[in-house]
């Protein structure tokens, strides 16, 4: 059936999701197709796309808590069944979702008897939970229990340091990997040199993001990892070798804005990401957050849509009106309407 519908396409690559499904808050599936393929593009891409979705998309979670007079970590607290330690645990559960990137505060602060989970967390409005039945603690007295939290924005795995305990606050696992798992496999049909390929892919998240969000964060991390190597230009290879025989050129937004300049028939806009920009950290998170991550999504706002965005300021509206004049002599309009 698959078969059928590929080859009544057209040459062009595509991609379709041909299973969506949610079986808990916790656990999200999606399978997804790209073809036609070439022997061997369908391996190539799915071994890239499987590491980068382990590996390279960030997650947010909880990375230390903080306890009022606790000695250690393995203590026991009057009035709460669980040790500090199996908190601990608990807490490493948590799955969280926020576009934010640095450490915020939380807490829990609550009145026992009361079973104690991720709803009763205190958290800032850009931080979400998503289950918010995770259990915590059960405090079994009528007794105050005060928890401070650090969040953080990251990815990968971060494995707590046993000697970085300080005055009560004591670090947690930080495991900000939300794709929990990540398959492919592969199709062939034809023969010959005739013979074309289907690449089958299987995403399980924890429910912090789609399988379809990391696909396309997925392929958006691969990309920026390769960008540098689209400067690799004939006419500059030469100088700097002789420039510098072992120095790999740098890549900087600048030179590739330049060459944009001087070859119309370039690198398009939309070839061209932020992220290799000179803007300062937080106008590039505010960027991120609404979605903009090439040159041709910012192109398409305007002033006043831009300063919509939230926490973003005039001082960077400033900063990007600069660089569009100085690499590409354009502004951005004012409003949607303006000529």
């Amino acid at each position: 059936m698959v078969r059928e519908e590929v080859a009544g396409s057209t040459r062009t690559r595509q991609w379709k999701c041909i299973e969506s499904r949610v079986d808990s808050k916790r656990l999200y599936y999606g399978r997804f197709i790209l073809s036609p393929l070439m022997k061997g593009q369908a391996d190539t891409i799915g071994i890239a796309m499987r590491r980068v979705l382990l590996g390279e998309i960030e997650g947010t979670c909880i990375i230390r808590a903080k306890f009022d007079k606790v000695p250690h970590e393995y203590s026991t607290i009057v009035g709460v069944e669980e040790s500090v330690h199996e908190i601990l645990m608990n807490l490493k559960e948590i799955i969280l979702r926020s576009n934010l990137y640095g450490v915020q505060d939380a807490s829990i602060c609550v009145k026992g008897p009361k079973r104690v989970t991720a709803q009763d967390i205190i958290s800032p409005p850009s931080i979400e939970i998503i289950d918010t039945t995770q259990h915590i603690a059960n405090l079994t007295e009528h007794i105050d229990l005060c928890i401070g939290l650090q969040i953080k924005r990251d990815r990968g795995y971060r494995m707590k340091s046993t000697n970085n305990s300080q005055d009560g606050s004591y670090p947690i696992d930080a495991v900000s990997m939300p794709v929990r798992n990540a398959n492919h496999s592969i199709y062939s049909y034809g023969n010959g040199n005739e013979k074309q390929e289907i690449l089958f892919l299987e995403i399980w998240t924890n429910g912090s993001l789609t399988p379809k969000e990391a696909l396309y964060e997925a392929s958006r991390n691969l990309i920026d990892l390769f960008i540098p190597f689209l400067h690799a230009e004939e006419e500059n290879a030469n100088f700097e070798e002789k420039k510098n025989k072992f120095a790999l050129p740098p890549f900087t937004f600048h030179d590739r804005l330049d060459n944009l300049n001087k070859n119309k028939k370039g690198i398009a806009f939309k070839s061209i990401f932020i992220d290799q920009s000179e803007l300062s950290s937080r106008t590039y998170n505010c960027l991120k957050r609404s979605n903009i991550h090439t040159l041709l999504d910012l192109l398409s706002n305007s002033q006043e849509d831009l300063m919509r965005i939230e926490y973003f300021r005039t001082e960077d509206l400033k900063q990007i009106l600069s660089i569009l004049q100085r690499h590409f002599a354009i502004d951005l309009p004012k409003n949607k309407f303006s000529f």
